[in-house]
């Protein structure tokens, strides 16, 4: 019977045993790595919530941002707030000043502060504001009317309003009516870029040199206007009361009679004795 051959089992020289104190890989799926993917900006968003005021104020901004007036079933289930079952809130959301309902057509809509839709109706409605001494807002204007910032551009290029804006992104803040129209015959043409240029290139002299330069140009400073000083208030002349005497008050009653108190006391003299 022959012996079976035994084959010795050795390990290859580029293998090397795994080290004691090596760290297992973490699970792509493991809680901690899950939150820390997680990043908390904003809150999530919960709804309109259960406190009244807030349905009426997210019922009420809804209705403002739609524009169109809306049916008071329909306000309800695009706001997903309680208006048909909740007495409160209903009598709450009628009662708001902004709030206009139509009987005729039984519609709800939210009261802009100006009714205009046309670019004719905006800008008589500045007009009227700057003869009043006063601008309107180009914010109140797209609150009422969405195409309000287009039409003002558009009055813009045609020189009918004036528009200011901001110094660090240059948005539209306030919008004025242009009284002087920009034709050759009445003015309000902008100025050419070239003399815009040279005005820019002026340089105020320094005022230890401002006099010498009036002077060489044959031009005089003018003395600014001397205030005249006010005389001092007089007194207001009054009638004169005489001091109040504090009478005296007698205590050496046993003394009554014989001297009187209420004098200086003088002392007797030789002759006097």
């Amino acid at each position: 019977m022959s012996q079976p051959t035994i084959i010795p089992v050795t390990s290859s020289s580029t293998e090397e045993p795994p080290s004691k104190k090596q760290k297992r890989p973490k699970p792509k799926n493991s809680k901690r790595a899950f939150v820390i993917d997680v990043v908390y900006s904003q809150p999530a968003d919960t709804g309109t919530g259960q406190n009244t005021n807030t349905q009426l104020v997210y019922v009420v901004t809804y209705l403002k941002d739609h524009g169109n007036p809306m049916r008071l079933q329909e306000l309800a289930i695009v706001t997903d707030t309680p208006l048909l079952s909740d007495q409160n809130l209903l009598e709450k959301f009628k009662a708001h000043d902004r709030i206009v309902y139509d009987p005729k057509t039984d519609l709800y809509s939210y009261k802009h502060d100006y009714t205009f839709k046309t670019k004719a109706a905006l800008l008589t409605e500045i007009q009227r504001h700057t003869r009043n001494g006063g601008g309107l807002s180009v914010r109140s204007l797209k609150e009422s009317w969405k195409e309000a910032p287009q039409a003002i551009e558009e009055l813009e290029k045609e020189g009918e309003i004036l528009v200011t804006r901001t110094v660090k992104d240059g948005q539209m803040r306030l919008v004025f009516w242009n009284e002087v129209k920009p034709t050759e015959e009445s003015g309000g043409m902008s100025v050419e870029q070239e003399f815009q240029d040279l005005w820019r290139l002026l340089v105020v002299p320094e005022d230890a040199d401002l006099l010498k330069s009036l002077a060489s140009e044959g031009l005089q400073a003018t003395a600014a206007e001397a205030l005249i000083p006010k005389p001092p208030v007089a007194k207001k002349k009054g009638k004169k009361t005489a001091p109040r005497q504090r009478q005296s008050r007698i205590t050496n009653v046993h003394l009554k009679g014989d001297i009187d108190l209420t004098k200086d006391y003088v002392a007797p003299t030789a002759s006097s004795k």
